[in-house]
C-alpha cells in the first residue's frame, strides 16, 4: 500500500510526465541513443556501444611468423602478402556487425578495408576478416582481426587506424604504425625465392665477403651490412621517402613501391648523392681531409647512421666496394634477396666501340692517356657531368634477385645494380636493374643499362705502345676485361665464380697467374708507325709473358719469371726492359719505383725465363698502399727489326692476416658468455704500432678498439669477450691500421650462434 501524501503523489507524477517528454517512446530509442547531443544518457550508451580501449598489435608474434624479428623499428615490421593479426580489446559490449561497421583506414593512400565476419584473404587486395576467439574466463574476448595485405602493396611505413561506424555518426581510432616489406617468402611476391638456404644468405645474413684484389692475387674482406642494427630499418625506409621521387610526388612514389624493380633504381641513385641527398660521396684521389678513408670502413651501419644523424649530408667518402655493399644493406632490409658481386677487371667504354685503350711507353712504362679505361669513376664528386676519367683494377656491384615482366620471359632472375656514380640512366647518376640473362646473350636493346654492363664485361684491350705520338705496336687481350665475376658462396666463407653466367664459357679466357710452363704465349702485333687505323697487324717474331712466381705479400720480396720465345729460325739479340709502377686506386700510374734492363740473346726456336726480384724495401719505401695496384710490364726489343712486344700484368700486393680464434666454437649459445682470441705475429723487420678494432654484428654490443706496438717476430693476443644476442650464422672480424706503414690488416672468423 502507498502511504505517500497527496501531495508527494502530486509531485511524482508530474516528474514522470517530464520524464516522458524528455524520453521518446521506444520506437525512438535507437535513434536517440546513436546522437551525441545527449551527454545525460552516455552511461547507458556505454553501455550498448563497442568501444575500442586499446589495440594490441602482437609484434612478437607476428614479426616472428613474417621473418622479421630482430629489424629494429620503431613500428611493427611485415612481409606483405602475408595475414598478420591485431587484437582490439573494447569497453561495453562486443562487436556487432548488426549494430556497427568497422573499416580499417590506411594511410597515407587512404585504403580503406572493411572487416569481414568470415571469408578468405584475396591475394590481390587489401582484406580484414575477424578471427574465431576462445573465450578468456572471467574476462571479455578481445576482437581478434586477420589483416591481409597483397603481394603489390607498396614497400613502405602504413599508418593504420580504425572506423567504428553506427547509424550516422562514427568514431576513428589510430591503432599504430607497421612498416611493410618485400617477401622473399611468398611465391606471389617478384622477389620470392625458391630455396631457404639463398634466402638466408641474400636476405637474412648481416654480414659477407667482398672480394678485392686482382685475378691473380685476390684476397676476402669482411663486412657487416648491419641491418639489424638499431633504427637501421628506420633509416632505409627514410632513404626512400627522402628521394627526389618522393619528394615531387609522394602518392606516385608509394604507387611505383610495388615494384622491386622501381625501388632497385631508386636506392641506386640514393647510395650515391650526385644527383640528390644520397648518403655517400666518392672519393678516388689520396687526399680524404674532411672524411674518412673507404679503406677503413667495415660495415654499413656506422655509414648509414651517420647519414640520418646529419640530416641527410653525404658521408665522405666512398669506393666501389663501399657504395655496393651499402646499397646491399638497404636491399636486405627491404626484402630484397641481394649479393656482393666482384668484376675483375671492369672495362668502361666510352666510345661504344667495345674497345678499351691503354698507352705504354717504349720502355714499358704506363702512360696516363686514353679515353677509355678499366673501370672509369668521376673524380668531381657534386658535378652533372664527368671531368675526369681514371681507373680501378676491379669494380664492385651488387645483384638483386626480381622478376621481370617488363622483359618478357627469361629475364628473371639476377639483375645488376651499381650505386657507384659512373655515367647517368635516365638522367641521374645510377645503374641497373640489368638482366644478367640479358646481358650474357648480349641484349643490348633491353633495359635498364644492359649495353653498359656488357662492356663492363666483355670489351677487349689494346695495350698500345708509343713513341712521340706515334703508335709502335698493339697487344691485344681478349681475357683481361671481365676475366673472372665472383660472389660469396652461400653458407661458406669461399668465393663463387659466377663468370660464366654473364658470359658464354667459350669466351670465358683465362691465364695462369703463376709460374706458367714456356708454351704460354701472348697475342702480339706490328703497327706503322703512322697511328691511327688498328687494323693492319703483322705477326711478330718475339712473344714475351709475364708470371708471378707466388702471391705477393707485404713484407716479401716479389718474384716473377718473364718469359721469351723467340717464333723464328734465327738468333736475335735482344735489350729487355722491365719496370714496376705504384697505381693508385683510380688506376694513375706514379713514376717506375723499380726498373732492371739488360741486353740478351735467343737462339733459333728457343724459349728462355728470366727470373726477377723486387724486395720489400723497393717497393715499400715507395709507399705502395694496400688500394694500389703494382703494375709490373715488359718491353723486349729486337735490335737487328726494331720490333718491340710488350706484356704486363696488375696485382694487388696482399696484406698479412689477423688469426681469430673463439672457444669451443662449435657451442656458441644465445645470451652465453664466449671467448675469442685475436692474434698477430709481426713479420716485418720494423716494430708497427696501430689500432686494432674487432667488431660483429650480433655477437659485441659495440666495437672493441685497442692500441697496439708489436716489436719485429713479436705475437701479440688478445681476448675480447662476446656475449651473443641472435642464433644463426655471425661474422666476427677484426681490423689493424698501422701507423707507420700504410696497410690495413684484416681477420674473420664466422661462428653458428645457437638457441639454448
Amino acid at each position: 500500500m502507498n502511504n505517500s501524501t497527496p501531495s508527494e503523489l502530486l509531485n511524482t507524477h508530474t516528474q514522470w510526465k517530464r520524464r516522458r517528454r524528455r524520453t521518446p517512446y521506444k520506437k525512438h530509442n535507437k535513434e536517440a541513443s546513436e546522437s551525441n547531443s545527449k551527454p545525460q544518457h552516455s552511461c547507458i550508451m556505454n553501455a550498448t556501444q563497442f568501444k575500442v580501449q586499446n589495440v594490441d598489435l602482437q609484434q612478437v608474434r607476428n614479426q616472428i611468423q613474417h621473418r622479421t624479428e630482430g629489424l629494429s623499428s620503431r613500428t611493427l615490421v611485415l612481409r606483405r602478402g602475408q595475414p598478420f593479426t591485431i587484437l582490439i580489446n573494447y569497453d561495453g559490449r562486443p562487436f556487432n556487425p548488426q549494430r556497427e561497421k568497422l573499416v580499417f583506414a590506411l594511410g597515407p593512400l587512404d585504403v580503406e578495408v572493411p572487416l569481414s565476419v568470415s571469408g578468405q584473404p584475396s591475394p590481390n587486395q587489401w582484406s580484414a576478416i575477424q578471427e574465431k576467439s576462445l573465450p578468456i574466463p572471467y574476462a571479455p574476448c578481445p576482437l581478434a582481426v586477420s589483416l591481409s595485405s597483397p603481394v603489390s602493396a607498396y614497400v613502405g611505413v602504413y599508418k593504420l587506424q580504425l572506423r567504428v561506424e553506427t547509424g550516422q555518426s562514427a568514431k576513428t581510432y589510430f591503432l599504430g604504425n607497421f612498416t611493410l616489406l618485400c617477401n622473399p617468402w611468398c611465391e606471389d611476391d617478384p622477389v620470392f625465392l625458391p630455396s631457404e638456404d639463398l634466402r638466408n644468405e641474400y636476405v637474412s645474413s648481416d654480414y659477407g665477403v667482398l672480394y678485392k684484389g686482382s685475378p691473380c692475387n685476390m684476397f676476402p674482406r669482411p663486412w657487416s651490412f648491419n641491418q639489424y642494427d638499431k633504427g637501421m630499418l628506420d633509416i632505409c625506409m627514410q632513404l626512400l621517402q627522402i628521394s627526389p621521387q618522393s619528394q615531387a610526388d609522394m602518392k606516385k612514389d608509394l604507387l611505383n613501391r610495388s615494384s622491386p624493380v622501381y625501388i632497385s633504381r631508386v636506392v641506386s641513385a640514393m647510395v650515391n648523392c650526385q644527383d640528390d641527398k644520397g648518403v655517400l660521396q666518392g672519393n678516388w684521389t689520396e687526399n680524404y681531409s674532411g672524411g674518412v678513408n673507404p679503406s677503413t670502413w667495415s660495415g654499413s651501419g656506422d655509414i648509414l647512421r651517420m647519414w640520418s644523424e646529419t640530416q641527410y649530408s653525404p658521408v665522405k667518402y666512398g669506393q666501389c666496394w663501399v657504395f655496393a655493399a651499402v646499397m646491399c644493406t638497404v636491399m636486405r632490409a627491404l626484402g630484397i634477396p641481394t649479393r656482393v658481386v666482384t668484376n675483375f677487371s671492369s672495362g668502361h667504354d666510352t666510345n661504344d666501340n667495345m674497345v678499351i685503350e691503354e698507352y705504354y711507353s717504349e720502355m714499358g712504362e704506363k702512360l696516363s692517356i686514353g679515353q677509355d679505361s678499366i673501370c672509369q669513376v668521376s673524380v668531381k664528386h657534386n658535378a652533372a657531368e664527368f671531368e675526369k676519367f681514371l681507373f680501378v683494377q676491379e669494380l664492385v656491384w651488387v645483384e638483386s634477385w626480381m622478376k621481370r615482366p617488363d622483359l618478357g620471359q627469361g629475364y628473371d632472375g639476377w639483375q645488376v645494380l651499381d650505386p657507384t656514380p659512373q655515367e647517368k640512366s635516365k638522367g641521374i647518376f645510377r645503374c641497373g636493374p640489368a638482366s644478367v640473362k640479358a646481358i650474357s646473350e648480349k641484349k643490348v636493346d633491353m633495359p635498364f643499362d644492359v649495353p653498359f654492363v656488357y662492356a663492363e664485361v666483355n670489351a677487349d684491350v689494346h695495350e698500345i705502345m708509343v713513341r712521340n705520338g706515334k703508335r709502335l705496336s698493339c697487344t691485344v687481350k681478349k681475357d683481361k676485361v671481365g676475366v673472372l665475376i665472383c660472389t660469396k658462396h652461400p653458407g661458406s666463407k669461399k668465393m663463387q665464380d659466377i663468370t660464366a653466367e654473364y658470359k658464354p664459357k667459350k669466351d670465358i679466357l683465362r691465364t695462369e697467374c703463376f709460374s706458367a710452363p714456356l708454351k704460354v704465349e701472348l697475342q702480339s702485333a706490328k703497327f706503322s708507325d703512322a697511328g691511327g687505323d688498328l687494323g693492319n697487324l703483322v705477326p711478330g717474331g718475339i712473344a714475351v709473358s709475364l708470371h708471378l712466381l707466388k702471391a705477393p705479400i707485404v713484407g716479401e720480396n716479389i718474384s716473377f719469371n718473364i718469359i721469351i720465345i723467340n717464333k723464328r729460325n734465327v738468333l736475335k739479340r735482344l735489350r729487355k726492359h722491365v719496370n714496376a709502377q705504384s697505381k693508385e686506386y683510380n688506376c694513375n700510374p706514379k713514376e717506375a719505383f723499380w726498373k732492371a734492363d739488360n741486353d740478351l740473346e735467343i737462339g733459333p726456336y728457343e724459349s728462355m725465363a728470366v727470373k726477377h726480384e723486387i724486395s720489400f724495401k723497393e717497393y715499400m719505401q715507395k709507399e705502395v698502399k694496400e688500394d694500389h695496384l703494382v703494375n709490373l710490364a715488359v718491353v723486349i726489343e729486337d735490335v737487328e727489326s726494331e720490333e718491340r712486344v710488350l706484356a704486363s700484368e696488375e696485382f694487388h700486393i696482399k696484406s698479412p692476416a689477423l688469426q681469430i680464434h673463439v672457444q669451443n666454437k662449435r657451442s656458441v649459445i644465445i645470451n652465453e658468455q664466449q671467448l675469442a682470441m685475436v692474434t698477430f705475429t709481426n713479420t716485418f723487420d720494423v716494430a708497427v704500432s696501430g689500432e686494432l678494432t674487432i667488431e660483429g654484428s650480433g655477437l659485441l654490443e659495440e666495437k672493441v678498439q685497442i692500441s697496439l706496438k708489436i716489436q719485429p717476430g713479436e705475437t701479440i693476443w688478445r681476448p675480447v669477450s662476446i656475449i651473443p644476442r641472435m642464433t644463426g650464422d655471425k661474422m666476427l672480424h677484426g681490423s689493424l691500421v698501422l701507423t707507420n706503414l700504410p696497410i690495413i690488416l684484416r681477420g674473420f672468423k664466422t661462428v653458428n650462434v645457437q638457441a639454448v
